[in-house]
């Protein structure tokens, strides 16, 4: 098993002001698995996407990468780590507005070993015309495209995913799920996302429903619809 999450717990608050968000979460993720956490506002998907990243700690149990766990690196290894092995794409683009759109993704670059080909991801998600401009003169979509390839260039093992379509149109939202997608296919990368949109699930090689800090409901999809197919 290559992600191992294992009885995480994570409250915030304490006395009556206590609020537990998380209860006591098991699960497992393959190598190269696409993984969508589904749940309402509140289910703690998010606080769940956080402590997989390394962001925040969990109060009880463990998440271990690849034999490693998380918990047991010190703050300097947890850096490290997240630097070489996590790529993040969150619903704000936070692209640093004075650089071009190449430049932006050369950031992801320079923290990497082993980064992927800066053009060759421009190509590969229709930025390639439009690497000399600054992010205000491109739309949302295309914004967020070069925060995907600012986070895939690291060639991360795992890409977490927050609401990345949450800001976005319709048809914008189906291109950026085909271009993660993409992403998964062409550099086997395994993604998980955090979304409240139930259409998504169905791209996903495994869904986990999240409410009110536990597991509802977990599955592994039989027959994926592919992200052009989707609707909603």
């Amino acid at each position: 098993m290559f992600i191992e999450i294992k009885g995480i717990k994570k409250s915030f608050g304490s006395g009556e002001s206590r609020a537990d968000v998380l209860k006591g979460i098991d699960i497992g993720i393959d190598k190269g698995e696409f993984c969508v956490l589904l749940g309402p506002s509140g289910s703690g998907k998010s606080t769940l996407l956080n402590i997989i990243g390394g962001i925040d700690s969990a109060d009880e149990g463990y998440i271990s990468i690849n034999g490693e766990k998380t918990a047991d690196m010190n703050e300097k290894a947890l850096t490290m780590y997240r630097r070489k092995h996590l790529g993040y794409i969150f619903q704000m683009y936070n692209l640093i507005p004075n650089l071009n759109i190449k430049e932006n993704v050369e950031v992801g670059a320079y923290l990497s070993d082993n980064p992927l080909d800066v053009d060759d991801i421009l190509k590969t998600l229709g930025l390639y015309e439009h690497r000399h401009k600054l992010p205000n003169q491109l739309s949302g979509g295309q914004q967020q495209r070069t925060a995907i390839g600012r986070a895939i260039v690291k060639n991360p093992d795992i890409l977490l995913c927050d609401e990345p379509t949450g800001a976005l149109d319709y048809n914008t939202s189906k291109e950026i799920l085909q271009l993660i997608e993409t992403v998964n296919q062409k550099y086997n990368s395994t993604i998980i996302m955090v979304t409240h949109n139930d259409a998504i699930k169905n791209m996903a090689d495994k869904v986990i429903k999240l409410r009110d800090g536990v597991i509802r409901k977990q599955y592994v999809n039989q027959t994926k619809v592919a992200a052009a197919d989707l609707d909603w």
